[in-house]
């Protein structure tokens, strides 16, 4: 069973994925503030289309596809996506009862998606949790559903009991979300295969505290970042922070050395950065550190308020799951959305 982690937008990079396409969808219960229902498209890793129940609108996020898929691609997403929030909203309810819960926060959230590697092959994944653990998945082996505990098994059985539900959704999966993909990717491609270096930095608060080592404005994702002490890699004392996504959609990571000053200053420490085959070395010195006496980059400010705000409404309750012309049109869209969509929104998405 593919394991699946939503980590703010650090979620669920595959590796050896060129290109992906992801759907998270979550419902909550005892937030009054926070909309019941959320929908994020993310087109590798970068969000592509939004829709809550407050606002009752989905929006696209790039130019691009207003200009390949017209103004009418978010008419039909809202339409689709209008149906979501009151069968998430029952499934909490369901599930509140099969676990003996009266009240409280909680959530119900769903992940799908598909991938293109760089080998050729391709996959996709089909998931459901409830407050903070797996629900459902998909085993596309045996277009069956399997259950992550007993309360979910009622529906397993339930889903399992024609097979139809399982084999539609691997049919989507493997054939109409890779079609899709593949469309977004020619309609974006000067978006989304663009290459940009990333820009690092040396952080640190103050004199005593750990220093960072900051990448930012980097794409795609894809890009490591090491230290060595005097010529040699170092990997104690080291935490990896997570990847974060920007306002731009380039994307920004640190790894925080953990030593005191006075072993990093009587010793030769390095980090670094590869990405695109490219090598950044930054020799860590006093006088290559950033501190916070001076003005911030504004570019990790905004890429923190991106990252909080995607991890409220992707990770709410803590939930661990895991070659046409410019300007023609995709008449067949319509048609294929709304064919997936029926069966969830009147049938199989009620657990």
């Amino acid at each position: 069973m593919k394991s699946v982690v939503l980590l703010v937008i650090c979620l669920h990079i595959a590796s050896g994925a060129i290109h992906s396409w992801k759907a998270y969808y979550t419902g909550t219960t005892g937030l009054s503030q926070f909309p019941e229902f959320v929908a994020l498209n993310l087109i590798d890793d970068q969000l592509m289309g939004y829709f809550d129940s407050q606002t009752n609108r989905f929006k696209s996020q790039f130019k691009w596809m207003e200009d390949n898929l017209g103004k009418d691609y978010d008419d039909q997403q809202t339409n689709v996506l209008q149906g979501y929030p009151a069968t998430f909203k029952n499934n909490i309810k369901v599930a509140m009862d099969r676990f003996n819960q009266t009240q409280g926060v909680h959530s119900f959230q769903q992940m799908y998606g598909c991938e293109l590697h760089d080998d050729g092959t391709k996959g996709g994944y089909s998931q459901y949790g409830y407050d903070g653990e797996d629900f459902l998945s998909l085993d596309k082996s045996s277009l069956t559903w399997t259950a992550a505990n007993p309360q979910a098994v009622i529906t397993k059985v339930k889903w399992d009991s024609t097979g139809a539900f399982a084999k539609s959704e691997t049919n989507y999966l493997e054939n109409i979300c890779i079609e899709w993909l593949q469309k977004y990717v020619r309609y974006g491609k000067d978006t989304l295969e663009r290459k940009v270096s990333p820009q690092v930095s040396l952080l640190q608060k103050d004199p005593l505290s750990p220093v960072t080592c900051h990448t930012t404005g980097f794409y795609p994702s894809g890009v490591t970042i090491t230290w060595q002490k005097n010529g040699q890699d170092h990997d104690e004392d080291v935490d990896l922070g997570e990847l974060i996504i920007n306002e731009d959609g380039t994307f920004q990571r640190a790894s925080t050395l953990n030593v005191k000053p006075e072993e990093w200053k009587n010793n030769k420490f390095s980090c670094v950065v590869e990405h695109q085959g490219k090598t950044i070395r930054e020799i860590l010195t006093e006088d290559k550190i950033k501190t916070n006496y001076a003005p911030f980059p504004i570019g990790i400010i905004i890429g923190v308020v991106v990252a909080v705000l995607l991890l409220i409404v992707i990770g709410v309750a803590g939930y661990k799951v895991y070659q046409k012309k410019k300007g023609e049109r995709d008449s067949d869209n319509i048609i294929i959305t709304l064919d997936y969509i029926t069966c969830f929104k009147h049938l199989c998405a009620n657990i």
